[in-house]
């Protein structure tokens, strides 16, 4: 008998930096400022969906991404978040539905605008980043961080 195989959300998420140092972040109509993300498409790699993500939400590419930090949400639905560091490669910064606002910022403002838990949290790890791989989990109902 067949059971049931788990199934997570893929999401690629980035710290974008312009050539001044300046992070990229984006106002999402319900969870407010936050670093550009979305989901993997099926069959799409996570670099792509990653470039596509951003490109559709702020209105500029990337190049140069590394993976930084995988977040894993262990409530429903699961997730897997893939934090990559990238940097500006070309383009103007332009709104989309997803995203009213986009805008280039300093970490300190970045910091202050970012205030959904997990979001902020996220971003913190990226911003950590020191050159190894981080694993985190997390949990909402309420949130929490597992490791």
């Amino acid at each position: 008998m067949m059971t049931d195989q788990p199934k997570h959300v893929l999401v690629a998420c980035g710290l974008v930096r312009n050539d001044p140092g300046q992070l990229l972040l984006v106002k999402h109509r319900l969870r407010g400022w936050e670093l550009p993300q979305g989901r993997v498409e099926e069959g799409e790699g996570l670099v792509f969906a990653l470039s596509r993500e951003i490109l559709e939400e702020t209105g500029v590419t990337v190049n140069h991404a590394r993976l930084a930090v995988i977040w894993s949400k262990v409530s429903h639905p699961a997730a897997v978040i893939f934090c990559f560091i990238a940097r500006y490669a070309s383009g103007a910064l332009q709104p989309s539905d997803e995203t009213p606002e986009v805008s280039w910022c300093s970490d300190i403002e970045a910091k202050r605008l970012v205030t959904h838990p997990v979001n902020r949290d996220r971003m913190a790890s990226v911003l950590a980043f020191d050159g190894a791989l981080k694993l985190h989990s997390y949990a909402t109902g309420p949130y929490r961080v597992l490791s």
